[in-house]
């Protein structure tokens, strides 16, 4: 049950801080609910503590706030990436990513909705732009890193990154779609491992 306590009104010119309160709150409701469906702009204004209104001075309907919502997700996932690259020695770049590639699929296992709510509103524009893109983007850098490192790829850097990361966002959509097990998660991520050193020679 969302909190419904009503929130104590930010200073004048905090207006980016309600906006982002508004963020969280939709996404702890994502978090409950079985898809964006059952996502409302009275809901979410009812667990920042807030009336609608006020909502929309931020976003001007449900579906900006999705899109809100999908940008936000993106940066934590981007944070999430670049904490364990960073919690890794700058010369291991292949543990660098290896870490990066883990922590995506620990997002995806941990966050469900937020993971299916990116992926089904991916763009259908060409060329292909978004966040997702950015996040393929980090990991080829990885894998130049690699390469600039003396790591020998069995492929380009670009065909690395792509393989590894599909491949991982297709064992998270099994793992998704079978019922949790004990082990899932290791298992998962052992995946993600194996896929790294297969495109490394």
């Amino acid at each position: 049950m969302a909190d419904t306590t009503q929130r104590v009104r930010n200073p004048w010119g905090q207006g980016e801080r309600l906006r982002l309160e508004i963020l969280a709150a939709a996404a702890r409701l994502l978090s409950e609910l079985d898809g964006e469906q059952g996502l409302t702009i009275r809901g979410v204004a009812r667990a920042v503590g807030i009336a609608p209104a006020s909502i929309y001075q931020h976003f001007a309907d449900k579906a900006a706030l999705v899109k809100g919502l999908i940008e936000y997700d993106y940066e934590l996932l981007s944070a999430a990436m670049a904490e364990a690259d960073a919690s890794c020695p700058e010369d291991a770049v292949l543990d660098r990513v290896r870490a990066q590639i883990r922590a995506y699929c620990q997002f995806a296992l941990d966050s469900p909705g937020h993971y299916r709510l990116m992926i089904n509103n991916r763009p259908v524009t060409m060329p292909r732009s978004g966040p997702l893109v950015g996040i393929v983007h980090e990991v080829i850098m990885a894998f130049e890193r690699c390469e600039r490192a003396g790591v020998r790829l069995r492929v380009s850097a670009r065909k690395a990154a792509i393989t590894v990361f599909v491949a991982a966002h297709g064992r998270v959509a099994l793992s998704h779609a079978s019922e949790r097990e004990p082990g899932q998660t290791e298992a998962v991520l052992d995946f993600a491992d194996e896929m790294v050193w297969l495109v490394t020679e």
